[in-house]
């Protein structure tokens, strides 16, 4: 692997994801849910490119050597259910900041809700949540959010960890699986930095949510990167990716006050509950001597 490699592939993957995002600025298309949608989800292949030029470009093949195999095994399981598993935790911190409370009739959800949407639709959403049964809209959010995770989540988060988790996991292989992990939380966190400055994940603190996403990436990386060495190929990461945005919003649905900065999965509740499992792996880990961490 040539040594300017790295910087091959942060460049492209750089330079198509961030132009997406700057056209998204420019024409004002970033207050159009479906446009922006559409862009950002478009913008998870960057990474992706980056792999496939730099691989192309010192030579090497792009499937094998990035991770890019289909053998299932129950780490897969592990990567689709943990995000989910995790959510709970989340809601128990949120519950621990000043003026969080419980909210079980959605009525958090709402509120959040009308900082994006326009009254009309705001007294849509709501006559749609109160004609449901508490219990089964609950049920089906929790089915949707992780058939999407396995799903059409995971292929667009592919396009993210062939990047991340296969071509920098390849490059930082020989740095340990901690370093490597948090390496790559780092740029993966940066690179989000456009986006962040737009409002997104951080609406009402885009300026602060550069660094808060910086530290989401760096706590979720060494999940992300155990489900890749556990797991065997590139696809696991992809699907605890999916998984995670799918089921991100958990956090936030059944609790009212708190902001984008202390509750949820990207607020300091998520950070405290990723840094509760990342601690619970630390020591098993240990318990092991590196045989979970290791290939």
């Amino acid at each position: 692997m040539k040594k300017n490699g790295l910087w091959v592939q942060l460049g492209v993957t750089c330079a198509f994801s961030w132009s997406l995002w700057a056209m998204l600025a420019l024409t004002g298309l970033n207050t159009n849910v479906p446009v922006r949608i559409v862009v950002v989800a478009a913008s998870m292949f960057g990474p992706a490119l980056g792999a496939v030029v730099a691989q192309r470009r010192a030579g090497e093949a792009i499937a094998e050597p990035l991770g890019v195999v289909m053998k299932p095994n129950r780490w897969w399981v592990v990567a689709w259910l943990l995000p989910l598993a995790v959510q709970p935790i989340v809601i128990a911190f949120g519950l621990l900041v000043p003026g969080v409370e419980w909210s079980p009739d959605f009525g958090g959800l709402l509120e959040r809700m009308g900082t994006s949407l326009p009254p009309d639709k705001l007294a849509e959403a709501k006559q749609q949540l109160e004609s449901l049964p508490r219990a089964g809209l609950f049920a089906l959010m929790i089915g949707q959010a992780l058939l999407a995770g396995i799903s059409l989540n995971a292929l667009a988060a592919f396009g993210e960890e062939l990047g991340w988790r296969g071509w920098l996991s390849r490059h930082f292989a020989g740095l340990g699986f901690w370093m490597r992990s948090g390496l790559i939380g780092v740029l993966w966190g940066l690179w989000h930095a456009p986006i962040i400055l737009q409002g997104h994940n951080y609406p009402q603190h885009p300026v602060a949510g550069v660094p808060m996403m910086v530290a989401f990436c760096v706590l979720l990386a060494p999940l992300h990167e155990l489900v890749r060495v556990r797991g065997g190929s590139v696809w696991a990461a992809a699907v605890m990716h999916g998984s995670v945005n799918a089921s991100a919003g958990f956090g936030i649905v059944l609790l009212r006050g708190g902001d984008d900065l202390s509750v949820g999965m990207t607020g300091f509740a998520g950070f405290a509950a990723l840094a509760l499992v990342d601690g619970a792996l630390f020591l098993i880990d240990r318990a092991r001597g590196g045989a979970l961490t290791s290939a």
